[in-house]
Protein backbone atom coordinates (compact mmCIF):
# COMPACT_ATOMS: atom_id res chain seq x y z
CA UNK A 1 0.00 0.00 0.00
CA UNK A 2 1.17 3.38 -1.23
CA UNK A 3 1.45 6.48 1.33
CA UNK A 4 -0.80 8.63 0.51
CA UNK A 5 -0.45 12.77 1.19
CA UNK A 6 -2.65 12.44 4.55
CA UNK A 7 0.66 10.27 5.62
CA UNK A 8 3.01 12.99 4.83
CA UNK A 9 0.87 15.01 6.93
CA UNK A 10 0.69 13.30 9.82
CA UNK A 11 4.83 12.54 9.69
CA UNK A 12 4.99 16.71 9.14
CA UNK A 13 3.01 16.50 12.30
CA UNK A 14 4.89 14.81 14.11
CA UNK A 15 8.16 15.83 13.04
CA UNK A 16 7.01 19.42 14.32
CA UNK A 17 5.39 18.45 17.25
CA UNK A 18 8.50 16.91 18.61
CA UNK A 19 10.48 20.01 17.52
CA UNK A 20 7.79 22.37 19.71
CA UNK A 21 8.32 19.75 23.18
CA UNK A 22 12.31 20.38 22.67
CA UNK A 23 11.35 23.69 22.46
CA UNK A 24 9.14 23.70 25.13
CA UNK A 25 12.04 22.55 27.64
CA UNK A 26 14.75 24.28 25.96
CA UNK A 27 13.19 27.81 26.87
CA UNK A 28 12.73 27.02 30.31
CA UNK A 29 16.02 25.59 30.64
CA UNK A 30 18.01 28.73 29.25
CA UNK A 31 15.82 30.78 31.11
CA UNK A 32 17.13 29.09 34.53
CA UNK A 33 20.78 29.03 33.17
CA UNK A 34 20.09 32.78 32.62
CA UNK A 35 18.92 33.65 36.24
CA UNK A 36 21.98 31.28 37.88
CA UNK A 37 24.57 33.57 36.02
CA UNK A 38 22.79 36.52 37.29
CA UNK A 39 22.57 35.57 40.64
CA UNK A 40 26.51 34.10 40.56
CA UNK A 41 27.88 37.31 38.83
CA UNK A 42 26.11 39.72 41.44
CA UNK A 43 26.83 37.49 44.54
CA UNK A 44 30.30 37.45 43.08
CA UNK A 45 31.09 41.51 43.20
CA UNK A 46 29.25 41.86 46.76
CA UNK A 47 32.08 39.24 47.94
CA UNK A 48 34.91 40.50 46.17
CA UNK A 49 34.16 44.05 47.78
CA UNK A 50 33.49 42.36 51.12
CA UNK A 51 37.02 40.52 50.35
CA UNK A 52 38.84 43.97 49.60
CA UNK A 53 37.88 45.32 53.42
CA UNK A 54 35.12 47.64 51.63
CA UNK A 55 32.42 48.01 54.05
CA UNK A 56 28.92 48.27 51.99
CA UNK A 57 26.60 51.19 52.75
CA UNK A 58 23.50 50.23 53.94
CA UNK A 59 21.54 53.33 54.77
CA UNK A 60 21.54 56.99 54.25
CA UNK A 61 21.09 59.84 56.40
CA UNK A 62 19.69 62.27 54.72
CA UNK A 63 20.51 65.93 55.73
CA UNK A 64 18.98 69.50 55.20
CA UNK A 65 20.69 71.72 52.74
CA UNK A 66 23.46 73.58 53.70
CA UNK A 67 24.17 77.61 52.68
CA UNK A 68 27.02 78.99 53.67
CA UNK A 69 29.68 82.14 53.15
CA UNK A 70 32.87 80.68 51.24
CA UNK A 71 36.23 81.64 53.24
CA UNK A 72 37.12 84.04 50.09
CA UNK A 73 38.89 86.97 51.48
CA UNK A 74 38.72 89.01 47.89
CA UNK A 75 35.17 88.21 46.64
CA UNK A 76 31.79 87.31 48.29
CA UNK A 77 31.19 83.57 47.45
CA UNK A 78 28.10 81.40 48.94
CA UNK A 79 27.70 77.53 48.40
CA UNK A 80 24.96 75.54 48.51
CA UNK A 81 24.87 72.16 48.97
CA UNK A 82 23.31 68.90 50.15
CA UNK A 83 24.43 66.39 51.39
CA UNK A 84 23.43 62.83 52.40
CA UNK A 85 25.58 60.24 54.81
CA UNK A 86 26.33 56.41 53.66
CA UNK A 87 26.25 54.88 57.10
CA UNK A 88 27.65 51.06 57.42
CA UNK A 89 24.18 49.87 59.17
CA UNK A 90 20.74 50.24 58.74
CA UNK A 91 18.42 52.59 60.94
CA UNK A 92 15.90 50.74 62.75
CA UNK A 93 12.51 51.77 64.41
CA UNK A 94 13.93 51.76 67.91
CA UNK A 95 17.57 52.70 67.26
CA UNK A 96 18.83 55.81 69.02
CA UNK A 97 18.43 59.27 67.08
CA UNK A 98 21.80 60.17 64.63
CA UNK A 99 23.02 63.41 66.33
CA UNK A 100 22.08 65.83 63.37
CA UNK A 101 23.47 68.93 65.63
CA UNK A 102 27.12 67.45 65.98
CA UNK A 103 26.74 65.75 62.49
CA UNK A 104 25.54 69.56 60.64
CA UNK A 105 28.21 71.38 62.86
CA UNK A 106 31.18 68.95 61.73
CA UNK A 107 30.27 69.14 58.25
CA UNK A 108 29.85 73.46 58.31
CA UNK A 109 33.44 73.63 60.03
CA UNK A 110 34.72 71.71 57.22
CA UNK A 111 32.38 73.60 54.56
CA UNK A 112 33.82 77.22 55.96
CA UNK A 113 37.26 76.32 55.32
CA UNK A 114 36.61 75.55 51.04
CA UNK A 115 37.82 78.28 49.28
CA UNK A 116 35.89 78.77 45.62
CA UNK A 117 38.69 78.20 43.38
CA UNK A 118 39.15 74.41 44.63
CA UNK A 119 35.61 74.17 44.87
CA UNK A 120 35.04 75.06 40.96
CA UNK A 121 37.26 71.92 39.90
CA UNK A 122 36.26 68.02 40.08
CA UNK A 123 39.48 67.03 42.38
CA UNK A 124 38.63 70.12 44.89
CA UNK A 125 34.48 68.46 45.28
CA UNK A 126 36.13 64.97 45.78
CA UNK A 127 39.06 66.35 48.33
CA UNK A 128 36.07 68.20 50.25
CA UNK A 129 33.98 65.06 50.05
CA UNK A 130 37.23 63.13 51.65
CA UNK A 131 37.48 66.20 54.19
CA UNK A 132 33.97 65.53 55.42
CA UNK A 133 34.46 62.08 55.93
CA UNK A 134 37.68 61.92 57.66
CA UNK A 135 36.02 64.76 59.91
CA UNK A 136 33.02 62.67 60.49
CA UNK A 137 34.72 59.80 61.44
CA UNK A 138 36.83 61.26 63.59
CA UNK A 139 34.41 63.31 66.06
CA UNK A 140 31.39 60.30 65.28
CA UNK A 141 32.58 57.00 64.83
CA UNK A 142 29.90 55.52 66.57
CA UNK A 143 27.44 56.52 63.97
CA UNK A 144 29.58 54.86 61.34
CA UNK A 145 29.90 57.34 58.04
CA UNK A 146 31.11 55.44 55.30
CA UNK A 147 30.42 57.69 52.15
CA UNK A 148 29.72 61.20 51.98
CA UNK A 149 27.19 62.25 48.77
CA UNK A 150 26.38 65.29 47.41
CA UNK A 151 22.87 65.71 46.22
CA UNK A 152 23.09 69.31 44.89
CA UNK A 153 26.40 71.46 44.51
CA UNK A 154 26.06 75.09 43.92
CA UNK A 155 28.47 77.77 44.11
CA UNK A 156 27.44 81.81 43.51
CA UNK A 157 29.88 84.35 43.25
Amino acid sequence: MAEGPKADRKKTKESSGGKNRTLTLMVPVVMLAAVGIWFWASRGGESSAAASGETQVKSTLHLETFVLNLADTDQRSYLRVGIDLGLDRESKRGDEPAPVAEVRDTILGVLAEARVEALMTGEGKTKLKENVLHALQQRLPRLGVEEVYFTEFLIQR
